[in-house]
């Protein structure tokens, strides 16, 4: 089975094609890059959408769609290729549950989470942490819990924009960027605490050395230069190690400020 997830950072504006300012296409739209990429599952984060502002399906797909209460905000979708036998929005938890940043779907043999987790946000001039960091941490203990409990039952595949980026490896400018949102020791240490308890990192299980990005600033031609930070990630349950075939970063594709990761299993 084959995998996708994508920050696509507005759902509306990725599907439409973009060029430069040349006029060369950069971007041939959301529907060829999904028909390219022929996946079982395709997860989506910050759509920014509101049910009904976009009618996008796929023949052979089932959509499942987790909106936020802000609108053009946040947000998260599956599309599925096999159909599930339950479908959960959210944690359960009612302060987590505002912004439409899980979903999980339920088969036989496993669980599949997509989720969106809250950016901690830039500090503020007289503040030294990011100014959601507080609640950044809630959230992360909450997911933890969350994800354990699912995978008391059955093993458990975990795809997002995790907003992290976990080792030095993961970032273009460590040292730089050290306490900055995304790349502080308390992110960091979330991301160690849930590896910890079961779950593994996919890419980096296969690739321990490679240096791949999968999202760029759109600032400062950081995209051009490679000046990335990997935020995306497939997480499964260490039992699952096995089922492995192979984890890809789409750094070729364009449309959003961050491109698809895939996971390939041998899972049914």
């Amino acid at each position: 089975m084959k995998f996708i997830s994508w920050n696509v950072n507005g759902l509306r504006a990725c599907v439409k094609p973009k060029t430069d300012k040349e006029g060369n296409v950069v971007s041939e739209g959301f529907e060829k890059v999904f028909k390219s990429l022929d996946a079982d599952f395709f997860c989506l984060q910050e759509t920014k959408m509101q049910a009904g502002q976009l009618d996008l399906e796929f023949e052979g797909y089932r959509s499942f769609w987790n909106y936020a209460v802000r609108k053009g905000y946040s947000g998260t979708a599956i599309y599925a290729r096999h159909e599930p036998l339950s479908v959960m929005r959210g944690m359960g938890i009612e302060e987590h549950d505002q912004e439409g940043r899980v979903i999980t779907l339920e088969y036989p043999t496993f669980y599949l989470v997509t989720v969106y987790t809250p950016n901690s946000q830039e500090a503020l001039p007289d503040e030294v942490k990011p100014r959601r960091l507080t609640y950044r941490m809630e959230w992360e203990d909450a997911f933890r819990t969350y994800l354990k409990k699912l995978d008391e039952h059955k093993p458990v595949i975990v795809c997002g924009d995790l907003n992290v980026a976990h080792e030095e490896i993961d970032i273009k400018n460590p040292k730089t960027n050290r306490n900055n949102a995304g790349f502080t020791d308390e992110e960091r240490g979330k991301m160690t605490e849930l590896l910890g308890v079961g779950f593994i990192d996919t890419f980096r299980t296969m690739y321990p050395d490679q240096v791949t990005y999968s999202w760029w600033s759109y600032r400062f031609r950081a995209r051009e230069r490679n000046t990335g930070w990997r935020l995306d990630y497939f997480l499964m349950s260490d039992r699952l190690r096995e089922k492995m075939i192979d984890a890809k970063i789409h750094t070729e594709i364009y449309g959003s400020d961050h491109c698809p990761v895939e996971l390939l299993l041998d899972i049914r």
